[in-house]
């Protein structure tokens, strides 16, 4: 990016002048919308109403993270897990999951934009989101995933030409934390699409706990674009002398300058030995573990 300031400047203009009333946020806590938050709130201050959902699909302790974070803002949080996971029960075919999730996210700002009469919803969208969602590669929640009506006067995405890379820079130049701005991305359905198949609350919690594992490890003696674990399968193993048919969790760690191509890390030995042990041994219910190497493309980062 050329001139930031300008781009951050010129931005906050443009949602001052569109914005007379109130406007709500989805504030997820990842870098996308942690900068349009902080955007928007220099640009009409109380009249942001930043509003966490919590899916059931976040990871592990980011809801008390994000409460932390954005105190300044009054952020409100809202328990929706029961709804989502109502929403995506026996669907199996990733498209219908996101689309299901992106439904279920509208429908709940909607909700609470009417006990507020917010007229616009402000989102994170970015350019590979986009890319992705037209190229039908996926359907991004906040892009193919959104349902065709939608109870506000519009929707305001301030990073929606930026690549991931540009949204850090503002995000530096604005002065978020240094662990909002270069948080690792985080696909908007959550951990629904790290459970492969149907996100069960059972496959969730497994994922949920080796992406956790995953993150500090990697995080410790890596600095990778992207690391996650999703369970993709079931298969057989052995604990304790005892047959079990667990979960097959795969590891994904990949670097990449856009996100449009990503290539896998030739991560040590060592560490992939300690990364399985953790995940076998803290998740009862973890049977295998194995190592995507695939780029992108031939594949995407996330496996869903």
């Amino acid at each position: 990016m050329e001139n930031v300031q300008e781009f951050i400047t010129t931005e906050i203009e443009k949602i001052k002048n569109k914005v007379n009333g109130t406007a709500l946020i989805a504030l997820s806590g990842g870098v996308d919308s942690s900068v349009c938050a902080e955007l928007a709130y220099r640009a009409i201050g109380d009249r942001l109403y930043p509003l966490f959902i919590d899916t059931g699909f976040m990871r592990k302790g980011e809801p008390e993270q994000v409460k932390a974070a954005f105190a300044h803002m009054n952020i409100q949080m809202i328990d929706a897990s029961d709804r989502f996971f109502a929403a995506v029960k026996g669907i199996e075919d990733p498209e219908l999951k996101r689309k299901a999730v992106g439904e279920t996210f509208i429908r709940v700002f909607e909700e609470e934009a009417k006990k507020i009469n917010a007229d616009y919803l402000i989102q994170g969208t970015i350019y590979p989101d986009v890319l992705e969602s037209e190229k039908g590669i996926k359907a991004h929640h906040n892009v193919g995933g959104m349902p065709e009506k939608m109870e506000f006067k519009g929707v305001i995405e301030p990073l929606y030409y930026l690549y991931k890379d540009d949204v850090r820079e503002v995000g530096r130049e604005l002065g978020l934390a240094v662990a909002l701005s270069e948080r690792m991305p985080f696909p908007g359905p959550g951990l629904s699409v790290r459970a492969c198949g149907e996100a069960t609350r059972e496959k969730v919690a497994a994922v949920r706990a080796a992406n956790a594992i995953v993150e500090e490890e990697v995080m410790e003696t890596l600095n990778p674009w992207q690391a996650l674990a999703a369970v993709i399968g079931k298969g057989t193993g052995q604990k304790d002398e005892k047959r079990v048919y667990g979960w097959i969790i795969a590891i994904r760690i990949v670097n990449s300058d856009n996100a449009i191509t990503a290539e896998p890390l030739e991560v040590p030995y060592p560490l992939l030995k300690k990364i399985q042990e953790r995940i076998t041994t803290e998740i009862p219910n973890a049977a295998r573990v194995v190592y995507d190497v695939t780029p992108k493309p031939p594949g995407t980062i996330e496996f869903e």
